[in-house]
């Protein structure tokens, strides 16, 4: 069976993001007038304290990494129930969304070499935002990998908003604390909608099989002894 070219919105999500990061990334080799813009923005918007901090840290892979994990496992069981042929590949593809991260972001680092805020110490290698970064693909992808297997739309709504929530909040921490320029971390999320793109393309390409309550139904007719074309009545 053919498989269908991506969705039309799909292939917007990925090339706005693409033509935005290019966009910011000129700007940033280049110290063109986005880079001013943003270090007011910055100068404005930075003030660190121990909340900020907090939020910040949800981007660290100590806490990130280990909610995409459970996803990837919950996906991977909820496919080998469900009688999913390639129930391996939608967990496969959130993992290495995850591992592109770090092979994406630290190149990109020393390549634009663009120093810190001043609320951190003389450094260079802020851009992007590799704390941003992985927040979008951590808890982006484990929200992808879910929404699949999840049925009640209250659930579903809740998970959208609870992404959304870490990933903004991890945003919001970086900003103002300083660990970050504002635009180091807009890089970053048109990097992780890039890298989600692909997960959802991945998601949506494997077949569905059936889910596990269709499985333990299934299970209790057999033992029930529900007739079939073998054990029918004579």
């Amino acid at each position: 069976m053919p498989v269908s070219a991506p969705p039309r919105a799909l292939s917007a999500l990925v090339g706005l993001p693409v033509l935005l990061f290019t966009l910011i990334t000129w700007q940033v080799v280049a110290d063109g007038p986005l880079v001013g813009v943003d270090e007011r923005l910055s100068g404005a918007l930075v003030h660190p304290d121990r909340f900020s901090e907090l939020l910040s840290d949800l981007g660290n892979v100590q806490v990130a990494v280990p909610v995409l994990v459970v996803a990837l496992a919950y996906a991977a069981w909820h496919g080998r129930v469900a009688g999913v042929g390639l129930w391996w590949l939608p967990p496969l593809a959130g993992a290495l969304a995850m591992v592109l991260v770090p092979a994406l972001v630290a190149p990109l680092k020393e390549w634009t070499d663009r120093p810190g805020t001043p609320a951190v110490p003389p450094a260079v290698g802020y851009y992007p935002s590799g704390h941003t970064a992985t927040a979008v693909v951590a808890y982006g992808a484990a929200t992808v990998l879910l929404l699949g297997r999840l049925r009640a739309p209250a659930v579903r709504r809740t998970l959208v908003v609870l992404c959304a929530l870490l990933v903004l909040g991890t945003s919001y921490g970086l900003v103002r604390r300083g660990y970050h320029w504002p635009l180091d971390v807009v890089a970053s999320w048109c990097l992780g909608v890039v890298l989600l793109a692909g997960v959802r393309l991945v998601e949506r390409r494997t077949p569905p099989g059936r889910t596990p309550r269709d499985v333990s139904r299934s299970t209790r007719r057999s033992s029930s002894g529900t007739p079939s074309s073998s054990n029918g009545p004579s």
